[in-house]
């Protein structure tokens, strides 16, 4: 009997339109876009689109992917067994799962081609392609000469894709930061394209925009690059992504084929739900309205759908009976909510099966049922301290949790010492959080219903630093040089879902976030005298050169209101 014909390999923009040609697109995370991240991400999307939604495994480091079986076990599980090269019949798991999980790109960090090789030919059964990361800004990348710290290396990059490019069976694609000019990134964008990247995604920020000096990306440089690339060329734009709107916004300006979101997505991850599913949320009472038209996911809502993710998937048992999420019309009737429309449809785990017409039903008495199966909570609490584990989607739930839940923990710092407290694999503890969410969460509902319009209800939501009393003069200032307009934009009661906005360099510098040097001193007292001629020059200082200047300065969360103060946010979770 003849074999079959082998599939051709697709490449560029006909790759791109296999895959549905995606508009949207989850960015790679360290640590923090893993397998339930993904699958919560793409949720909230009608079943029928959540395929469109294209996503990024965390960054991988290739050789220890390529030397360690360890390393492999813990950080891409797509099979039950331990992953070789060679084993591709084993039952589907988490990773690239062919119906939960694609279209699925597997990014690696890498600076040697045969580590690089070797490492995707272990993933390529389980993915659509693979990214070589050429953003990451950070001191370990430096030091282990990766991400952005090969800019200087262009020999170096053109082999790492030519390898994959000529060797795979699937594409490989490339994530790259803007360099200090538009001319010179054009150059290293076609660098890739030549080297045979099928596409590219832009963040259009340069290697030291991180931390503190963040500021925002430069839409206008990914705008050149569509002008003066091929209109064959497949261009990703990452940057400045703070709500579902930014996302067309972001596309009509650049002229990119597609966006991407990270750091939003972190913070609010139904961002990408469209009017039809954010129209679904609204039936179920996970996606509040208010009465002046915001509107966002409760948190609440996205932590109860989040953990039972993690039991189907990842734990493979049935979450626990919970009541009805709260809605404040039940204050009123005393009628609870249909409990059918009270949750919303998740896929069942083909190899654990689930009764999904049960396994979500409100129970009353789960906690005298719990009591009765459950051994004493003193024997509890000694088996979950010397418990451990290893699961990526396990492990990265307290830091997802701190994003997500921001706001809340900033007004309700209890909830926030639970979680610091909180050890990976814990669901119980979770359970404990969830329940105290949902408690504050339907008193700042009935808070603001009665109260809506009075001063204070909407403070402490921690956009801007949970800033809001914004100096007049700063309202006047350019769009580039605020970000008044988008801290007051994303302004939500503090149990709702919403993007954080950082301060600019500038702003963080007046309120006193960032303290100068010596250096920076002298050199604004030489602008003063120079009528503030070299702004330029100091805007585009080097990077050895901006970390001597620059001292951050971080303050505690005030216990009085528990709104923080002046707190800068981590610049080591979003890579590239």
């Amino acid at each position: 009997m003849a074999l079959p014909a082998e599939r051709p390999k697709l490449t560029g923009r006909a790759f791109y339109e296999s895959l549905g040609s995606p508009k949207h697109i989850l960015a790679p995370m360290v640590d923090q876009s893993e397998f339930a991240w993904r699958l919560l991400s793409r949720s909230f999307l009608p079943p029928c689109q959540q395929a469109s939604l294209l996503a990024y495994t965390p960054m991988l480091h290739a050789r220890l992917y390529k030397e360690s079986q360890s390393y492999r076990d813990h950080h891409f599980q797509p099979c039950r067994t331990s992953l070789s090269k060679s084993d591709t019949d084993s039952d589907a798991y988490l990773d690239g799962h062919p119906t939960h999980d694609r279209p699925l790109i597997v990014q690696f960090c890498a600076n040697d081609p045969d580590d690089l090789l070797q490492a995707a030919l272990r993933v390529a059964p389980h993915c659509d392609a693979v990214d070589l990361n050429l953003g990451c800004p950070q001191g370990i990348a430096r030091k282990g000469h990766y991400g952005s710290f090969l800019q200087e290396s262009p020999n170096l990059i053109h082999s790492l894709i030519s390898t994959l490019a000529k060797n795979l069976e699937i594409p490989v694609t490339a994530k790259m930061r803007i360099l200090d000019t538009k001319e010179d990134t054009l150059r290293y964008a076609k660098l890739l394209l030549d080297a045979g990247a099928s596409w590219i995604a832009v963040h259009g920020r340069r290697r030291e925009q991180k931390g503190h000096e963040t500021g925002l990306a430069d839409w206008k440089v990914i705008r050149y690059l569509r002008e003066n690339l091929s209109k064959e060329t497949v261009i990703f734009a990452n940057g400045n992504i703070l709500g579902y709107e930014d996302l067309d916004q972001c596309l009509q300006k650049t002229g990119a084929d597609g966006v991407m979101s990270a750091e939003g997505n972190l913070c609010d991850p139904g961002i990408f739900a469209g009017e039809e599913g954010r129209r679904e949320g609204e039936k179920r009472g996970e996606y509040w309205v208010g009465k002046d038209g915001r509107a966002g996911w409760r948190m609440d809502a996205v932590l109860r759908r989040y953990l039972d993710i993690l039991y189907k998937f990842v734990l493979e048992k049935e979450p626990p009976s919970r009541n009805p999420i709260f809605q404040p019309d039940e204050t009123r009737n005393s009628i609870q909510p249909d409990s059918s429309t009270t949750e919303p449809i998740l896929p069942v785990p083909e190899s654990s099966p689930i009764n999904t017409s049960t396994s979500l039903l409100p129970s009353t008495n789960h906690q005298d049922n719990q009591h009765d199966t459950q051994p004493p909570a003193k024997k509890r609490k000694q088996n979950h301290q010397n418990a451990r584990t290893t699961s990526p989607n396990l492990l990265a739930v307290q830091a997802h949790l701190f994003h997500l839940l921001r706001p809340l923990v900033s007004k309700h710092t209890s909830i926030r010492d639970k979680l610091a407290r909180a050890r990976p694999g814990d669901m119980e503890k979770y359970e404990e959080i969830l329940a105290d969410v949902q408690h504050v969460t339907r008193e700042g509902m009935l808070e603001l219903e009665n109260d809506q319009g009075r001063p204070g209800v909407m403070d402490g939501i921690g956009v801007g630093e949970g800033d809001s009393d914004v100096e007049k003069e700063e309202e006047e200032e350019d769009e580039g040089e605020s970000s008044v307009k988008a801290v007051e934009r994303c302004r939500r009661p503090w149990w709702v879902c919403q993007a954080y906005v950082r301060p600019l360099p500038k702003e963080a510098l007046k309120k006193g976030s960032l303290k100068l040097g010596k250096k920076a001193l002298k050199k604004l007292e030489a602008e003063a005298g120079n009528g503030g001629r070299n702004k330029t020059d100091t805007e585009h200082k080097s990077v050895k050169e901006k970390r001597e200047m620059v001292e951050p300065v971080r303050e505690e969360t005030d216990e009085r209101d528990g709104v923080p103060r002046q707190e800068m946010a981590q610049e080591a979770m979003v890579c590239g």
